[in-house]
């Protein structure tokens, strides 16, 4: 027992947001991918909805992606505001990356409030963020502000959002310390 929290607490207080600038041109098998899809799989769910659903961008998946974002910053960004460094750095990103997968969620409103359902994703993107780790794979999630628009280039269903793009990538990084505030900071306790 003792052994398990050692090592969970190290993939916890370890893993850290890997930007694609530092990924290396190592492809991620797709072995690797299935099992922190298949670990996403185990978050808590309430009413057992399961809302957490996947697209892998591969390959020439990948640039079909990354053409359809770049068009979407162009369309909705007004000429005077638009960058082109950032634009050009929407293809660069994914191009980085071994895969991006979308991090949709089939929403239940019939069963559960919305937040309930991104709450459970939220979950499973945590445990694909942890099994990356523990696979030395750099990952982070993304959310562009276009990613309300991607429905359709997606086919989602009439009662299914995209709440972002999760980008990974083998890396060299070195480990570096969490920046956080003392726990003791934000925990209130009533006992009486």
């Amino acid at each position: 027992m003792k052994e398990k929290i050692t090592i969970l607490n190290q993939i916890i207080q370890e893993r850290r947001s890997i930007f694609p600038v530092s990924y290396t041109t190592d492809e991620i098998p797709v072995t690797i991918i299935e099992t922190i899809l298949a670990n996403a799989n185990y978050a808590p769910t309430h009413k057992l909805t399961q809302p957490w659903r996947f697209i892998v961008y591969r390959n020439a998946g990948k640039k079909h992606l990354a053409q359809e974002l770049a068009r979407l910053y162009k369309e909705n960004t007004p000429a005077e505001k638009f960058l082109q460094k950032k634009y050009d750095s929407i293809t660069e990103k994914i191009g980085q990356s071994s895969c991006v997968i979308a991090i949709n969620a089939q929403l239940h409103p019939d069963k559960l409030p919305e937040w309930e359902e991104i709450a459970a994703v939220g979950c499973a993107v945590q445990n694909m963020a942890l099994t990356a780790e523990a696979m030395g794979v750099g990952a982070y999630w993304s959310s562009p502000g276009t990613i309300s628009e991607l429905g359709a280039f997606m086919e989602l269903g009439a009662e299914e959002k995209c709440f972002g793009l999760f980008y990974m990538g083998y890396h060299q990084e070195e480990s570096r310390p969490a920046k956080r505030t003392p726990i003791a900071d934000k925990v209130r306790w009533v006992e009486a």
